[in-house]
């Protein structure tokens, strides 16, 4: 265990051109009777791994809540991941996965971890396109032949955290009336991300503020998107701006992450201008560090509807 979390502590600088690294675990199986498929969450996201340890039970706690554990003085709740994705464990559960995410920090109880695999996004496939279910966000391969690879379900941690977890904000009206202002009619944000309940929460936060939006599931997508809006802003005789005010993307997403698509942005002449605000639930200082490196204007971690207006706000004003 202690050379695992060396490997992971290692791998978390990562910063390899459209790459990111997988960690692999078993939750068990429908029936209990195999070890079952293979399992995925970005090395980002995982703080540490340790062992099963004594879980202390809260009254009224119900599954796929387990309780509470004690970590270097910290309470930490603990999610039962075999209950949410409805596999039974065939040696019970022996691991620990402590991330973070969205500024707090969970535990997911899992069967078995595996190894940690290095991949290119491209091996990533939306779960939307292929057969995967509710709260499997993509599906990765892991070999490079693309028949008869191994196949990877990625979770979708934002879909099983707000089932779990459900946070719901209220916004200031003054962040309604100041950001409708700062759009150009006509306009929009053009917004990536993966996970289905985040872009719910997404284009219910822009609704919200009144912000025009065009949502894509990836980064790939997205640079699409802004392409076929430069052409159509071209023929018209338009400015870029004149279509999109501001890139909201996500950090993990399949086919083209968010670091590729704000390098593509900022290094093409036709749209560096266009501001990129990151919106992820990677976070951390490396992460932010990264965020300045390949030159997004501004960084957010979810889900907080008023920081995300205000920081909005604030790039849209520089």
């Amino acid at each position: 265990m202690d050379a695992f979390q060396k490997e992971i502590d290692e791998r978390t600088n990562l910063t390899s051109s459209n790459k990111f690294e997988l960690l692999l675990f078993r939750l068990g199986s429908a029936s209990g009777d195999s070890s079952g498929e293979l399992f995925g969450i970005n090395v980002f996201k995982i703080r540490e791994i340790v062992p099963m340890m004594p879980i202390t039970t809260a009254a009224g706690t119900k599954s796929p809540m387990l309780g509470m554990v004690n970590i270097r003085g910290q309470v930490i709740s603990v999610i039962d991941l075999p209950a949410v994705t409805g596999c039974i464990p065939k040696t019970g559960l022996n691991i620990l996965l402590i991330t973070e995410y969205a500024r707090n920090t969970q535990a997911f109880a899992v069967e078995s971890v595996e190894e940690i695999v290095r991949l290119d996004w491209s091996q990533v496939l939306s779960a939307e396109a292929s057969a995967g279910g509710d709260l499997v966000t993509s599906i990765a391969r892991l070999d490079s032949d693309v028949d008869g690879s191994r196949l990877v379900q990625v979770l979708d941690v934002e879909q099983i955290l707000d089932m779990t977890t459900p946070v719901r904000q209220g916004l200031d009206q003054g962040h309604h009336d100041t950001l409708k202002g700062l759009i150009k009619p006509g306009a929009i944000v053009l917004a990536a991300d993966d996970s289905k309940v985040a872009r719910a929460m997404i284009e219910h936060g822009l609704a919200t503020l009144g912000i025009p939006y065009i949502m894509t599931k990836s980064g790939k997508e997205a640079w699409e998107k802004l392409q076929s809006l430069g052409s159509e802003a071209q023929r018209e005789g338009k400015q870029i701006a004149d279509k999109v005010a501001l890139m909201l993307t996500d950090l993990e997403m399949p086919e083209m992450d968010g670091f590729t698509l704000t390098r593509n942005i900022k290094s093409d002449q036709r749209y560096k201008s266009i501001p990129v605000v990151i919106h992820s639930s990677l976070s951390g200082s490396a992460n932010e560090d990264h965020v300045k490196s390949v030159g997004a204007n501004g960084y957010v971690a979810k889900f907080a509807i008023e920081e995300l207006a205000a920081t909005l706000k604030k790039t849209l004003l520089h």
